[in-house]
């Protein structure tokens, strides 16, 4: 190619170029944002001097690279961040799911394929087909696997702002979708930052089960169902217990009540149909999985990082939460001999559970 031909010569034609391609690869979004991140570096810095990460230890361990991408990648100037949609549109109603006690509640986007692996794919791609345009570039890609402070940066590219629950909102898509970043030292223009549209609404702070958030625009991570049920590796403090319900991985209630989640796209990636069924299945069902039986039917999906210690754990408390019926206290009798400390206590606490909810002629 020659100099004066380069696409480089041309940054405005080069990012539109950029999103076409992010289009034509799957992406349903895609925006340019810069790299100064320093108010949002002060509430990062706020959040974690409240203690609101609990054992999220890693928020903390890579200091201010995660809110300088020039420090964790250095020569990047420039950022492209993708959006992706993952509502299943023929999953099972997420409302009924909850309603049911007897079946688990699986995040929406954990149903299908690990959205890592998928979103790293297309990135890849993208940065492929970049090379083509522009020869070798530096760049690095992440889905939710570094310290990148992937929300902000969606927000300066202009896909969505941050909304009172602090996930990212799309004026006309809702905020059921991943978000994914190629860092670059290619020197594009930067979008137009999006603007807030919560305004007095405060559905989502009514709605969560834990009051996780704690104020508009504040998460404390350790009431949070999402991460006491995911990142959270010892026991689930009593005092949530109930309030979770048959959540087994993950909660959307925050999204699920959501006004701008009418403007919901449904995926057309088939990696995100739901597998083994985990939009209907039934709490007894999945708590007898073996451990090589779970290795088995969470292989590729997010699911998997939790191991199957955590799983059990996790479903025990839904049993407690379920109605009575001598199917569940079969169940949660059967892994009280489980190896696991961790599990059996869940498992007892789930059984006294069950036995305050049995008529008095039960037995």
């Amino acid at each position: 190619m020659s100099e004066s031909a380069s696409p480089l010569q041309n940054p405005q034609a080069l990012a539109d170029e950029i999103r076409a391609l992010g289009l034509e690869l799957g992406f349903q979004a895609v925006g340019i944002a810069g790299i100064d991140l320093a108010a949002d570096e002060a509430r990062l810095e706020r959040w974690l001097a409240l203690g609101r990460h609990g054992d999220m230890q890693w928020m903390q361990r890579h200091g201010r690279r995660r809110s300088r991408p020039e420090a964790l990648v250095p020569g990047t100037v420039s950022i492209i961040a993708v959006r992706m949609d993952y509502w299943p549109g023929d999953a099972a109603d997420a409302w009924e799911v909850l309603d049911d006690g007897e079946r688990a509640y699986v995040s929406r986007y954990a149903l299908g394929r690990d959205y890592h692996k998928v979103l790293r794919k297309r990135l890849q791609r993208l940065a492929d087909a970049l090379s083509e345009r522009v020869g070798a570039f530096g760049y690095r890609v992440f889905v939710d696997s570094a310290p990148v402070l992937e929300k902000p940066l969606a927000r300066n590219a202009g896909l969505g702002w941050i909304g009172k629950h602090t996930n990212l909102i799309g004026h006309d898509s809702g905020s059921y979708f991943f978000l994914g970043e190629l860092y670059t030292d290619l020197p594009l223009p930067a979008d137009t930052p999006a603007s807030d549209h919560c305004g007095t609404c405060r559905a989502c702070i009514d709605a969560c089960p834990t009051g996780a958030i704690v104020a508009p625009y504040e998460l404390d991570a350790r009431r949070c169902i999402s991460y006491l049920t995911i990142e959270h590796p010892g026991s689930i403090p009593e005092v949530f217990r109930e309030a979770m319900g048959n959540r087994i991985y993950g909660c959307d209630d925050c999204q699920l009540v959501c006004p701008w989640n009418k403007f919901a796209r449904t995926t057309g990636e088939r990696d995100f149909v739901p597998r083994e069924k985990l939009d209907t299945a039934s709490l007894v069902e999945l708590f007898s999985w073996s451990e090589a039986q779970w290795l088995e039917r969470t292989a590729g999906s997010a699911i998997r990082r939790i191991g199957h210690a955590r799983w059990l754990r996790n479903i025990a408390v839904a049993l407690g939460n379920a109605p009575a019926s001598p199917a569940v206290h079969q169940a949660l009798e059967s892994r009280l001999t489980h190896p696991d400390a961790m599990v059996v206590e869940h498992v007892r606490w789930a059984l006294a559970r069950q036995q305050e909810k049995r008529p008095p002629d039960a037995g």
